[in-house]
């Protein structure tokens, strides 16, 4: 092999092609050195070999913090939620239902603002929470087919708010007896990362599915015959 054949490439082919060649030549892996990779000084390809394998160590001991910090952080939030649906559950009079929603919310996640509209409703019609619906509201709703999360753009139901959110998520609402939305329910913040337009959403997902599912309580069904 001519020596301009000796590129880097081709030693690490042929060491990984001949995995005994240390085992065959133990004398050369005793004696080489390679650069240290914070210190200017050479150390054994042994030291280097453990050196990289503590490293690795450390990596994925990061990596399994991460995890557990996120598993806990999952697990309070299903204990919020579980906690949130419970006060809707236990609520024997359905026309509570809209503020058990907004105000279970903001204390069980430390929201900034909440706000809820909702039409269609024949036992809230004359509430407040039927108030200031536009046609280019429902219009917005019907297009939603699944939380907006982003910064504020001008989003007509972001007026809705005690604040004036720098960030919000917009989550439709739906009943589990008709596709079509009955209300929205608006999260706002102060905080630009609070609600990204990159986040996961199946979390507000499922506040959506339930809040949707406990109003659907307020609807006036038709009877059917016997």
């Amino acid at each position: 092999m001519s020596p301009d054949a000796l590129t880097p490439q081709a030693v690490a082919g042929f060491l990984s092609q001949n995995p005994q060649f240390f085992e065959d030549h133990a004398e050369v892996f005793a004696t080489l050195s390679v650069p240290h990779p914070h210190q200017g000084r050479a150390i054994s390809l042994g030291e280097r070999q453990i050196m990289t394998l503590r490293n690795r160590i450390k990596e994925h001991e990061h990596r399994l913090m991460q995890l557990l910090q996120h598993a806990g952080g999952n697990e309070r939030i299903s204990q919020s939620l579980m906690h949130w649906c419970a006060r809707m559950l236990a609520e024997p009079d359905a026309s509570q239902i809209p503020g058990h929603i907004i105000r279970s919310l903001g204390d069980q996640f430390d929201l900034d603002a909440v706000a809820l509209r909702v039409w269609g409703l024949d036992m809230l019609q004359d509430s407040e929470f039927a108030q200031d619906v536009s046609p280019e509201i429902r219009q917005y709703a019907a297009d939603l087919n699944q939380p907006y999360c982003g910064p504020l753009k001008g989003q007509e139901a972001a007026a809705w708010l005690a604040i004036e959110p720098v960030s919000l998520a917009i989550l439709p609402l739906r009943t589990l007896h008709d596709p079509a939305p009955i209300g929205l329910l608006v999260l706002g913040s102060a905080d630009t990362q609070r609600y990204t337009s990159d986040m996961a959403t199946d979390f507000l997902a499922q506040i959506a599915a339930l809040a949707g599912a406990a109003l659907g309580r307020l609807a006036q069904r038709t009877p059917q015959v016997a």
